[in-house]
């Protein structure tokens, strides 16, 4: 068999063992890296090119439309075009509609794409409001449900133990809801996607011989990321196997992070207890990562005490170390992540090869203002850029026409507060996770922005506050598609970069402030693990000691970074470093700085350790770009900024790039007429 033999060339052992595995059952666990699709396409195509499979006969089920067209790719270029690659719900929804004629009879029910106008109903027919964020949370809810095999009048009693919450409705309003849904879709002839793996099941559970034809057809199961496969997902797999045991699943325990969704680690933990006399296979060599990034990758796990998973061996040429840097405050953290973007870009890495990764879409404002600051083009993964959300566009609208009309201008934190008390904002933020909270954490952020800049100027008001907001907006410019990725933990599942920023890994973000069970910090451990595994060669996790500079720093690190962190180290112990470095010191008498005088760098009466003259003619210069480009002066350059040029009186453009708050746009644009000016003072 030439041609057999020939698919197994270029594997490495274990997924060589994988693919010559060719009869059920067979566990697969394949660490991060590790060529899982690589080997079970190779599994079944050598199954297939023995003789073995039939590839009409074999069905590969995983979860998106992107990795199943990616697993039909791959087969088709191994010969083994026939094999059906398939979603749950697209497998599921071919059966269901061939036969719910030979059953029930009539057209198959139209499939709603959204539960959303459906939720809404139900929420009219129970004389209740719903915005967005919560027919968006009380949808995942309803899925939730359903994969958990939970009926509406269970779930009040489950919710408690399973610790599921939307936003302020007890379990019983909720329970509620879901009854009210399942008439509206009764009431409208809909079906929704969850019911069509139910009317599956249901089908095959019901009809034996509809279940025998099924099992005729497909003999050889393989499930891709078995670790999120949910209830519901199970029985129906188990229905089409009808006892049988010519399965291969292959999954990951450590990126178990779906649990919200109905996944559990312990089905794939599991499997070899359901199934007799189960083989494990063991995917252990990382051919994505340097042995550094494996390093802290396996060291995540070294005191958690889980059996489960494996222990990665990387495959590339050792690399730079992982830098793990507490920074005072979240501004000095995001410029920090823009300005080592930079030096990697200017070094050679494409910017859609880096990525800046954190736990909630909130905290994505500060990396986008630093980013449009230093000029670096970024694109938001499954989520939308700050400025461009629909309660921050609103928001902003309100302030702008209070800022129009002349009102407030009181107390400019009382008064934003009050515009945004009428979109139903609270000082106090929801109970659970979900939209409703991250709608709040997006207003909530703009909260923390007018108090800021109150802070640094007691006498603003709305105008200044949407003149702040305004330069924001510019700053953090329209993402681009060759750009730095912006993504949550979750939403980077899956991807791998060059260069990877774990940015806010402190303790009440990671793990969440809602992880209050052993089994939820476990989940969040593995959701750190997933972002410590996207990098390939540059790894850098940071922190922030306090919101805003000057600031009670109070924050630690994560405690996931406690065996991470280098020799007579711990979490705590850089934390205290963080809020150290924090204190703002005059650079002439040493000083500690007095609030109003940071932003200079120095004491009021201390001399000037720049050139005051060479700091004047470049405030000249920039007040006539300002006017000729329709700026705010500091949308050019700082005042900061300036008076380190000053300082540093650079001669050329390496030098002047070194300068804190000057990105590639700002040299492209002002290179030459700053350093036109520091050269004739000189």
């Amino acid at each position: 068999m030439p041609e057999a033999d020939a698919l197994l060339t270029g594997l490495d052992p274990e997924q060589r063992e994988v693919a010559l595995a060719l009869r059920g059952p067979v566990s697969v666990v394949a660490g991060a890296g590790t060529g899982k699709t690589r080997a079970i396409t190779h599994r079944m195509a050598y199954g297939v090119a023995t003789g073995v499979y039939k590839p009409t006969e074999v069905l590969a089920v995983t979860f998106t439309t992107k990795a199943a067209n990616e697993m039909r790719v791959r087969l088709r270029d191994l010969g083994a075009g026939g094999v059906q690659a398939r979603t749950f719900h697209s497998a599921a929804l071919r059966q269901a509609r061939y036969f719910w004629p030979h059953v029930y009879g009539g057209e198959f029910p139209e499939v709603t794409q959204s539960k959303f106008g459906l939720v809404a109903e139900a929420m009219r027919r129970l004389n209740q409001r719903a915005d967005t964020p919560l027919l968006r949370d009380l949808s995942s809810e309803i899925e939730w449900a359903k994969v958990s095999n939970i009926a509406p009048t269970a779930y009040a009693a489950a919710a408690g133990p399973a610790r599921r919450e939307v936003a302020d409705l007890d379990p019983g309003q909720v329970a509620n809801v879901l009854a009210v849904y399942e008439e509206v879709k009764r009431d409208r002839g809909r079906i929704d996607m969850e019911d069509i793996l139910l009317i599956t099941a249901a089908i095959l559970a019901d009809d034996e011989r509809i279940a025998a034809t099924v099992r005729q057809q497909y003999r050889w199961f393989v499930v891709d990321e078995f670790q999120d496969v949910n209830p519901l997902q199970s029985t129906l797999l188990d229905l089409w196997l009808g006892g049988r045991d010519d399965i291969c699943v292959v999954g990951d325990p450590r990126q178990t992070i779906y649990s919200f969704a109905g996944a559990s680690p312990q089905i794939l933990a599991s499997f070899a207890r359901r199934h007799e006399g189960a083989q494990r296979i063991e995917l252990v060599r990382n051919d994505r990562s340097s042995p550094q990034v494996v390093a802290a990758a396996n060291a995540v796990f070294s005191r958690a005490g889980s059996t489960d998973g494996v222990r990665l061996q990387s495959q590339q040429e050792p690399g730079d170390p992982v830098s793990y840097i507490g920074y005072p405050d979240e501004l000095a953290e995001a410029n920090a992540v823009a300005s080592e973007i930079a030096l990697l870009h200017r070094r050679g890495v494409p910017y859609r090869e880096m990525a800046i990764l954190f736990r909630i879409n909130a905290q994505s404002e500060a990396f986008e203002e630093a980013l449009g600051e230093h000029g670096i083009p970024y694109t938001m993964r499954g989520a939308t850029g700050f400025f461009n959300r629909p309660e921050v566009r609103q928001a902003v609208t309100l302030l702008r026409g209070s800022a129009r009309g002349g009102e407030g201008e009181s107390n400019l934190v009382d008064d934003v507060r009050a515009i945004l008390s009428a979109m139903g904002h609270t000082d106090q933020p929801p109970t659970g996770a979900g939209a409703v909270r991250d709608r709040w954490e997006s207003l909530h952020a703009i909260v923390s922005m007018a108090t800021d800049l109150a802070e640094a100027d007691p006498q603003a008001g709305m105008t200044a506050m949407v003149a702040d907001l305004d330069r924001r907006v510019e700053q953090a410019h329209a993402p681009a598609a060759d750009g730095v990725t912006l993504a949550t933990l979750h939403s980077a599942k899956g991807l791998e970069w060059d260069a990877v920023f774990c940015v806010g890994m402190h303790e009440g973000m990671m793990p969440s402030v809602h992880a209050d069970t052993p089994a939820m910090v476990e989940e969040e451990r593995r959701l750190f693990y997933v972002g410590v595994t996207r990098a390939r060669h540059d790894l850098m996790i940071s922190w922030a000691a306090a919101r805003k500079p000057g600031g009670r720093g109070n924050r630690q690190a994560t405690r996931f970074l406690d065996p991470l962190l280098p020799a007579n180290h711990s979490a705590r112990q850089v934390s205290s470093q963080a809020r150290q470095r924090k204190v703002a010191k005059c650079r002439v008498c040493n000083t500690v700085l007095a609030v109003a005088d940071r932003k200079l760098g120095r004491c009021a009466d201390c001399p000037a350790t720049y050139d005051e003259n060479l700091y004047e003619t470049l405030r000249s210069w920039r007040k006539e770009q300002a006017t000729e480009q329709g700026k705010p002066a500091y949308v050019i350059f700082t005042d900061a900024t300036l008076q380190s040029i000053a300082e540093a009186k650079p001669t050329d453009v390496d030098a002047l790039a070194r300068v804190p708050g000057i990105g590639p746009s700002k040299l492209e644009a002002y290179a030459e007429s700053v350093l036109e000016m520091v050269s004739e003072a000189r």
